[in-house]
């Protein structure tokens, strides 16, 4: 009888444990997604421009992409650096991916998650 009383908090256990792996494939999943759409050069096309670790043929007229968590903590910011970056520099050359709808607000946000890997 004393087992019977541990069984939900057992079961919430488990079901924790349970989400946190689903979580945490989704955000593995999202990471790949992301870096197939950054080095998609029908999509995302990050390497025309910037040189990104494990991509071929990487342009130099953008910067390196590394230490991107580093550079930019709040992963909104970067969203928005690939939604529209002529809002905070109007002298970019940096295609408006959202505004000129090449990517989705779902596509950028597996980049952003991708981007803060390097």
């Amino acid at each position: 009888m004393t087992a019977f009383p541990c069984k939900p908090a057992l079961l919430l256990a488990l079901a924790a444990l349970t989400g946190f792996a689903a979580g945490t494939a989704l955000a593995q999943s999202a990471v790949t997604d992301g870096q197939k759409l950054a080095f998609d050069r029908g999509k995302g096309n990050c390497l025309t421009c910037h040189v990104i670790k494990g991509g071929d043929l990487p342009g130099t007229i953008g910067p390196e992409l590394k230490d991107i968590k580093a550079k930019y903590p709040d992963r909104n910011e970067l969203a928005a650096i690939i939604f529209d970056e002529t809002k905070r520099n109007p002298q970019t050359m940096m295609p408006p991916f959202g505004r000129n709808r090449i990517l989705t607000e779902q596509e950028i946000s597996a980049i952003v998650d991708f981007l803060q890997t390097l």
